[in-house]
């Protein structure tokens, strides 16, 4: 089995000693890592060393990490497509955009809205982990997701942080 770690709109310019203390903890049993974008600068993703990582840039996102990260990529896993993207524009259709971006794909990921998702619609899985440190709207905690690859197939299941960051 593979365990996905995945996290959008992290919003920070550094990584700081407590994010690096949360992410440890909730991805521990994850050996690849999905950053949906926003997350501001490209030193957060050194928190995620020794675990496979893919990230993509998303609208507030620095000069450098916009031009370092892709806006979009299609990644493979144990035989399954997953589409990453951050979005943009309106959420009532980001879904919809999503689809048209990755057809073919088993799961899209995406971010942007801060509102976790996990659905299936036809045979695609789609998962927004929301926001990872609670940027949401009327102080929302902070939430992520993780994506389960076993022998049944794909399995997402979202998380929220308590009020104490674990």
């Amino acid at each position: 089995m593979i365990r996905v770690g995945i996290l959008s709109d992290t919003h920070i310019n550094r990584p700081l000693p407590g994010f690096a203390k949360l992410v440890q903890k909730v991805f521990a049993d994850c050996s690849v890592i999905l950053h949906a974008g926003d997350l501001t600068d490209l030193s957060i993703l050194e928190v995620f060393q020794g675990k496979e990582l893919h990230a993509v840039h998303g609208n507030m996102c620095n000069l450098p990490s916009q031009q370092t990260l892709a806006e979009e990529k299609l990644i493979r896993l144990d035989g399954y497509t997953i589409g990453l993207c951050h979005g943009a524009g309106a959420r009532h259709n980001i879904e919809e955009r999503m689809w048209n971006l990755f057809p073919t794909a088993d799961c899209i990921v995406y971010g942007h809205t801060h509102h976790p998702v996990c659905h299936r619609l036809a045979k695609t899985l789609f998962l927004n982990p929301g926001s990872f440190l609670g940027t949401g709207r009327y102080g929302a905690p902070g939430s992520y997701a993780i994506l389960c690859i076993d022998a049944d197939g794909l399995h997402g299941s979202l998380h929220q942080l308590d009020e104490t960051g674990s």
